[in-house]
């Protein structure tokens, strides 16, 4: 167990100010960042450990002795449950974007405007 619970083990997430419109922003793209990448590695991780446990455990003569069902089976079990947390990984992404949707939504009206001086480009197309 961490010696940091809650907001101090994701740094990314809680270095974030809530300090305007910006700031959630940047705190549902980097949350939905991370719940990606963690659903990734949950979902590589279930392939890789079903490879390993089909690996190691087959013809087991323990299991073999407990007249257990059929590797495979037992590690398709446990891997499922892998999938599933890269799968709700997945879930807590697209909660994040609607967050940050349903926050436009329903302060749109008391947003500060965006400068339009300040999108234009720096950039002189003309050839000198």
């Amino acid at each position: 167990m961490s010696d940091k619970p809650g907001r101090g083990r994701i740094p990314e997430l809680s270095n974030i100010p809530w300090a305007g419109p910006r700031a959630i922003t940047d705190y549902a793209r980097t949350g939905r960042d991370l719940c990606r990448d963690l659903g990734e590695e949950f979902a590589i991780g279930s392939d890789e450990l079903y490879a390993v446990l089909i690996r190691s455990f087959k013809g087991h003569p323990v299991l073999a002795l407990l007249g257990a069902p059929d590797v495979r089976l037992r590690a398709r079990r446990v891997v499922k449950r892998l999938k599933r947390a890269a799968e709700l990984q997945k879930g807590a992404g697209v909660e994040l974007v609607k967050f940050h949707a349903q926050f436009r939504r329903e302060f749109v009206d008391v947003l500060p405007q965006a400068n339009p001086e300040k999108r234009k480009s720096s950039f002189d197309w003309k050839d000198d």
